[in-house]
């Protein structure tokens, strides 16, 4: 394409015409001119003056260069032909055209290329000034920067300190106005507005104090004084406010009528509860933060006395109900009036939780209700001393108000436990000598026992039970009443150890330890204890009796009577169900056993008498077996004179023995069950023996009645009269 164009260039050079410049090649050599000229975004720092130099080139198509002036030149360019262009008709050979074209071309593009190094070496140094330039430039700017860093950050401080003394003027421009709400009160501000006024001045104070500032330091006493100002004129209207209507109660028209005690008013809840709020708050913001608030102190010391005074006559009426018209009188369930106190003050605290519940904080409920009820708990506790005093002044018959009192405290202060987590410690020391004296009770009744028996100079002469029996049954029939405590008391101490008094002193809760036993079961302990105490009565009884009581019959018939008023009283009352389980039925049949044994002692004389010899190697050999008939006649013919005269010593003897021992019976005081039981033991030791005697010997006086007073049937009648 190119070389078809160079050959229409050339022809056009000799032409007649006029001669035009070689538009194409010329162009392309402009085009690349002007690309080396104009700037590059490279090398933007080029000068059009640098472009300009680098036109010293020679144009080869220059159309100032005539052709003929042509001359082979070979330093100039060796592909030049080495002769003259002597006719236009020469050049238009193929290959001489081609070859001067790329000649041309081949010059061009060494130009070219020396332009492009030369160029690139501008270039070069362009980039190194343009380094240079820089790194002075940021050696000029970057202290400017850095200081305008500086004042940025200066000015963002600037404008926080502006912020923050806008804040801490907002405090002293509204101290005037909080001081006028202060001076007023809250009872003519109304407490909302006063409360609200004591927390933007709470608030203040905070934020003067973190600013540590010295020139606020007056300015935060100001306030300080303020909010004391506050604080106190809150207190007083809380005091104020529980002092309103606060007159005592009386508790047995509550409880007896089962109505609810009288809490606080709606509004004085709501007022109380705004105020104890406030101030919790800010006891526990403050930096002596302390556990007791003023307001729980003054709860405390206004509704405790009102508690106490409440209370008062329940406590009086306990002390006064132990009174007694007899002196021996043993203390009967219910008399005293400890259970009325007991049930009035657990429906009045109750009561005061409740309000304390709707005032104070949740985590404040335990301590102010602790400290409030301390007032009526002392008050309590010494009632319960000074009936300790009591039940140890008349331990044998009083005791069991001590049980009662055990049986009532201690449910009670489990029930508040649960209720309010607070109040079985000091409820538990307040019983605490009471549950003292019931342990002792246990051991010092059986020494009861054995002392008025010991002091007992004359027995009853017909064999009749002593009232010590009566009176020991009545005490563990009432001690079924308290099964409860007792079964707490006798675990503590232990399977009979109460058969010697508790120790005292630094051995007291070691002996206490050693004999706990944890899987013991107080009802069987119970038990075991009535069991002893009603051996220890009987066998002190027959100890006594055996020095007093003249004859076994007397003493077995003494025996029996007390063993049968102890199983009477046991049959008729809770002491069966208890007892059904243990020994003591085997203990009161060995008892009842004994006791037969030896009014049947005298009885063996008669029976002796009844005893006769039989030689069975004689010719006329009684019959045996029930099954024969004894012929009374022919037995006596076959005795000799002296046998009959024994026969019938043998019968005077009987009836004498019988008659004296049967009137004997009959004077004899004998509970009625004792009588029968004896009468069918002495008819069961007597009747056979007489009847055997009497089929074989009746005939020694023929039926005159002399010897043989009675036959079988009117013996029989006669034992069973004994009964």
């Amino acid at each position: 394409m190119i070389r078809s164009k160079r050959t229409a260039s050339t022809e056009a050079l000799y032409s007649p015409t006029p001669p035009l410049s070689p538009q194409p090649t010329s162009s392309l050599f402009e085009d690349v001119v002007d690309a080396l000229r104009s700037p590059s975004p490279e090398s933007n720092l080029v000068t059009d003056a640098e472009v300009v130099e680098s036109s010293e080139i020679g144009d080869p198509f220059d159309d100032s260069h005539e052709i003929g002036e042509l001359e082979p030149s070979s330093n100039e360019n060796p592909f030049h032909d080495s002769y003259e262009i002597q006719s236009p008709t020469a050049m238009v050979g193929p290959r001489n055209v081609a070859h001067t074209e790329e000649s041309a071309e081949v010059e061009v593009l060494y130009a070219n290329l020396g332009k492009l190094k030369s160029l690139t070496k501008k270039i070069q140094g362009s980039l190194t000034r343009l380094e240079t330039n820089g790194r002075v430039v940021k050696e000029a700017i970057g202290p400017i920067y850095n200081n305008t860093q500086t004042l940025q950050i200066t000015n963002r401080n600037v404008d926080r300190i502006n912020e923050a003394i806008d804040k801490i003027r907002q405090p002293l421009d509204a101290k005037a106005r909080e001081e006028r709400i202060i001076d007023a009160g809250p009872r003519n501000t109304g407490l909302p507005d006063f409360l609200n006024s004591m927390d933007r001045i709470d608030r203040a104070l905070a934020e003067l104090k973190v600013t540590n500032l010295r020139s606020n330091q007056q300015v935060a006493s100001e306030f300080s004084n303020l909010l004391s100002r506050g604080n106190i004129q809150l207190q007083d209207l809380f005091l104020n406010i529980i002092k309103e209507n606060l007159q005592p109660v009386e508790p047995l028209h509550y409880i007896t009528k089962q109505l609810p005690f009288p809490g606080l008013a709606q509004d004085q809840i709501s007022q109380l509860g705004q105020i104890s709020s406030f101030i919790s708050s800010s006891s526990r913001t403050s930096q002596h933060a302390q556990f007791e608030t003023p307001t729980d102190r003054i709860y405390a010391d206004v509704r405790g006395p009102y508690l106490a005074t409440s209370l008062q006559n329940l406590a009086t009426a306990s002390i006064n109900t132990t009174r007694k018209k007899t002196p021996d009188a043993v203390y009967r369930q219910g008399t005293n009036g400890i259970r009325m106190y007991a049930s009035g003050m657990e429906g009045i605290f109750l009561t005061e939780y409740d309000n304390i519940q709707q005032i104070f904080p949740r985590e404040e409920w335990g301590f102010v209700f602790d400290i409030t009820c301390r007032k009526p708990l002392a008050e309590f506790a010494r009632t319960l001393r000074e009936l300790n005093m009591h039940i140890k002044s008349n331990l044998t018959t009083d005791c069991f108000l001590a049980y009662e009192v055990i049986d009532i405290v201690t449910p009670l202060s489990l029930r508040f436990d649960s209720k309010t987590g607070e109040l079985k410690g000091p409820l538990s020391d307040a019983v605490k000598s009471i549950r003292e004296t019931a342990k002792s009770s246990l051991s010092d009744l059986l020494d009861d026992v054995r002392r008025k028996i010991q002091s007992i100079m004359v027995l009853p002469t017909d064999g009749a039970s002593v009232p010590i029996t009566a009176e020991t049954m009545v005490r563990l029939q009432e001690m079924t009443s308290y099964t409860q405590p007792l079964a707490s008391i006798l675990t503590s101490i232990g399977d009979s150890n109460w058969a010697s008094p508790p120790s005292t002193g630094s051995s007291n809760s070691t002996t206490t330890i050693k004999s706990l036993d944890v899987g013991a079961d107080g009802r069987q302990l119970l038990a075991n204890y009535v069991t002893d105490t009603i051996d220890v009565l009987l066998s002190n009884l027959e100890t006594k009796a055996r020095v007093l009581l003249k004859g076994k019959s007397l003493l077995g018939v003494f025996i029996a009577n007390n063993v049968s008023v102890v199983d009477r009283m046991v049959r008729s009352s809770e002491l069966l169900p208890l007892l059904s389980t243990s020994a003591s039925g085997i203990k009161l049949e060995t008892w009842r056993k004994k006791g037969t044994s030896l009014y049947l002692d005298p009885w063996r004389d008669p029976s002796a008498h009844l005893l006769d010899v039989q030689y069975t190697n004689r010719s006329m050999r009684p019959p045996s077996g029930s099954a024969g008939v004894i012929d009374s006649a022919a037995v006596i013919k076959g005795l000799s004179s002296k046998d009959k005269d024994a026969i019938k010593e043998k019968f005077k003897a009987f009836n004498a023995s019988f008659e004296e021992l049967s009137a004997k019976h009959r004077s004899l005081s004998m509970e009625r069950e004792v009588r029968s039981s004896l009468a069918r033991e002495v008819q069961a030791m007597i009747e056979p023996l007489y009847g055997r005697f009497w089929d074989r010997y009746h005939e020694i006086d023929k039926g005159k009645g002399k010897y043989v007073k009675y036959d079988k049937g009117s013996l029989a009648a006669q034992l069973a009269n004994m009964g």
